[in-house]
């Protein structure tokens, strides 16, 4: 260890321990417990949306969901007081998904219905693989969520590029079908850019559809187009995550400093923030 280095402090160690490690008996025991808080709570929005059941048992619904969000509330400071960058992990995935989760419950107070959406809850339930010790499937999904995240940049432009395209045709389309043609479902240019991204994404509906024949000329060139454009970000992805596959990750390994996840077996710096591991 640096002489430098400032020791760590008991509690946020035990702490960190407590809720980030699940190769810990109390570390699992916590996890486990967390996920049947989480089924719970998502119980608990579904059967309230159920008029018989919320008319008989509303109030206690409404109280067994609160003493829940209360308990979630207590454990997203706690993981952001146990970790050394609380940024790093409050802008993760984990961190974002954490406090969304939270969030409606308060919500409904000013916006009545919004609790409903702590059904976001359910992406909490991705821990179930360093939970169970379902290494292979934890890995797996790290992979992808790296591969992922390599791939922002290409997809960036990628999608830029595709978003200029469809600006483009749809302000052809209103000219020529709405304007020429007198089409009133091309009625103006933000309607011909929705058709554009229905067309372009292989969807489809049909509620607005040229009548002309050079409008049906550019639809069936863009639809032409539309497989090349699902065939990018896909050829994009993959390659990153050929890369990928070739580095060892740790799947349960958790930083101090930022919380995160998805470390090399060798690594001795975390790779999001640099603090040792």
């Amino acid at each position: 260890m640096s002489k430098n280095r400032v020791p760590k402090n008991p509690l946020k160690a035990k702490i960190h321990e407590i809720i980030f490690e699940a190769e810990t008996p109390i570390g699992k025991i916590f996890d486990v417990s967390l996920l049947i808080a989480i089924l719970l709570s998502v119980l608990i929005v579904m059967l309230e949306s159920v008029v018989p059941i919320n008319r008989k048992y509303g109030e206690l619904l409404v109280i067994l969901d609160w003493v829940i969000t209360v308990l979630f509330t207590i454990e997203y400071v706690l993981r952001i007081y146990a970790v050394r960058k609380p940024w790093r992990y409050i802008f993760s995935f984990y961190g974002l998904v954490d406090f969304l989760s939270i969030i409606p419950t308060y919500l409904s107070v000013f916006v009545p219905g919004s609790h409903y959406l702590t059904t976001i809850r359910m992406l909490r339930l991705l821990r179930i693989f360093r939970v169970l010790k379902l290494t292979k499937y934890l890995v797996e999904s790290q992979t992808l969520v790296i591969a992922i995240g390599r791939s922002r940049r290409k997809i960036t432009v990628f999608l830029g590029a595709v978003l200029i395209i469809i600006f483009i045709v749809g302000s052809m389309m209103y000219f020529i079908e709405g304007i020429i043609a007198g089409n009133e479902r091309f009625s103006n240019i933000p309607e011909a850019m929705y058709w554009a991204i229905v067309t372009v994404t292989t969807v489809g509906y049909g509620d607005i559809t040229p009548i002309t024949p050079l409008g049906k000329f550019f639809s069936a060139m863009l639809m032409i187009l539309a497989y090349g454009v699902l065939a990018v970000p896909t050829g994009i992805v993959s390659a990153e995550l050929v890369q990928t596959q070739r580095e060892e990750l740790h799947p349960t390994l958790a930083c101090e400093g930022c919380g995160r996840e998805g470390h090399a077996d060798d690594a001795e710096y975390c790779k999001y923030c640099g603090e040792e591991l």
